[in-house]
């Protein structure tokens, strides 16, 4: 969360003439309630079932750029969806994670101390972000321009 996939997604969508998905924006079309509401009623668990469904289903339907919630490739069934897929893992430092999401954040899993639960939850995911990852992308410091300007040069020396 706060490394830039939304804008970085757009902008790589723009450039690429492709469209832009995003599967916690699909879950919530799904279920006609906000990701917060789900773990609230539902738990986490219930969530990432959801997530795995709707990653599922944008690899099987969708050819443009895919943006994936922050916590979806804790689960070993998406990342074994994921295989084959070029994975992008956009890297974001605390500092920079904190000033982009903010201390007042509705998001479910910063609730209570922001900067400590950003902190662990980088510390947690990230050595798992880094082996899904075809390749990373450092964002602290850089503009979304600069970030999909690597993008774009990564993917198309990969090509």
């Amino acid at each position: 969360m706060g490394a830039g996939k939304t804008t970085v997604g757009e902008l790589l969508a723009a450039r690429w003439g492709v469209q832009v998905r995003d599967t916690d924006a699909d879950i919530v079309a799904a279920q006609g309630k906000e990701i917060s509401e789900i773990f609230v009623d539902d738990g986490e668990a219930a969530f990432r079932a959801l997530e795995r469904e709707a990653v599922a289903r944008a690899l099987a339907e969708h050819d443009g750029v895919l943006s994936l919630g922050g916590g979806a490739v804790l689960d070993p069934g998406t990342r074994d969806l994921l295989a084959g897929h070029t994975v992008v893992f956009l890297n974001v430092g605390l500092t920079d994670a904190v000033k982009r999401v903010g201390l007042g954040t509705s998001r479910p899993l910063l609730m209570g101390n922001v900067r400590g639960r950003i902190k662990a939850l980088l510390d947690e995911r990230t050595p798992v972000y880094t082996s899904v990852a075809t390749f990373t992308v450092d964002t602290d410091g850089r503009t979304p321009d600069e970030v999909a300007d690597q993008v774009a040069d990564e993917v198309a020396a990969r090509a």
